[in-house]
């Protein structure tokens, strides 16, 4: 069975989509989450939906891209719950449009968020996962767009490509330490970031919304199913779980077939 008992994990981007329910699933699993997210006043919501009791769960603000906040953040939790063993970098944003339309503040923003804040929460989290001796496990939401190409996505695809190789490098790095590194590359998953892209991709495409999710997002899986919110967060728990470092850099596709390695 897998289970976290007193482990102490950080999500970002977690009161909403993907990293709420990753939250929620950690917390069942016997995990003190620290909810971190750039909206405090969400992420304090999700705290007391997910624990009333307030002793297992705490909300952190936090803007991944900013060194200082993450920095701040970390302390925070490692503070309060006595360390820090687990480290979901989820924050991420979407931006769609061709690369000759493509506005560099765009492309720049969109790599802070996904890459920069990957580093700046994988280098503060280390820091007290090498010194507290107990090892830890840093998991990265990548995407089938980590091994695939797809149109008007460019930064997304360049950033979600560069997860996979700062988790190689985490992996060699902290095995000394006993920390893991993977990353969890989902299909198309219906959280408003996707609900989002479905009218601005028929408007790129020229084509109808009801065709966007049959020819663009499902095309490739064997039952034209999304994946699900929990499909991701159990992969998490597998992840998170696991016993040891036989299970580091790698990339775990959940996606219904969509890629096949």
């Amino acid at each position: 069975m897998m289970n976290l008992k007193d482990k102490v994990a950080v999500i970002t981007g977690a009161a909403s989509g993907i990293g709420k329910d990753i939250a929620k699933v950690y917390l069942d699993a016997g995990a003190k989450v620290a909810i971190a997210d750039l909206n405090l006043v969400a992420a304090e919501a999700t705290a007391k939906e997910f624990d009333p009791s307030g002793k297992n769960a705490m909300s952190v603000a936090m803007d991944v891209t900013k060194e200082d906040e993450v920095n701040a953040g970390i302390e925070a939790v490692a503070a309060r719950f006595g360390g820090i063993d687990i480290l979901i970098s989820n924050a991420g944003i979407q931006i769609v449009a061709p690369i000759v339309d493509f506005k560099f503040d765009d492309w720049k923003t969109l790599l802070a968020i996904h890459v920069d804040g990957a580093f700046l929460t994988t280098r503060a989290c280390l820091k007290h996962m090498y010194a507290q001796g107990r090892g830890g496990t840093v998991i990265y939401m990548g995407s089938v767009h980590s091994k695939e190409g797809s149109k008007l996505k460019a930064p997304y695809v360049a950033a979600k490509h560069a997860l996979i190789g700062l988790a190689k490098v985490v992996a060699k790095e902290g095995a000394e330490h006993n920390v893991r590194a993977n990353v969890i590359c989902p299909g198309f998953v219906r959280t408003p970031l996707v609900e989002k892209q479905i009218p601005e991709q028929a408007k790129a495409l020229g084509i109808s919304e009801a065709d966007v999710i049959k020819t663009v997002m499902l095309k490739e899986t064997v039952d034209g199913e999304f994946t699900t919110v929990d499909d991701v967060a159990q992969t998490a728990l597998f992840l998170a779980s696991f016993p040891s470092n036989a299970l580091t850099g790698q990339s775990i596709v959940v996606s219904h077939g969509w890629f096949m390695q």
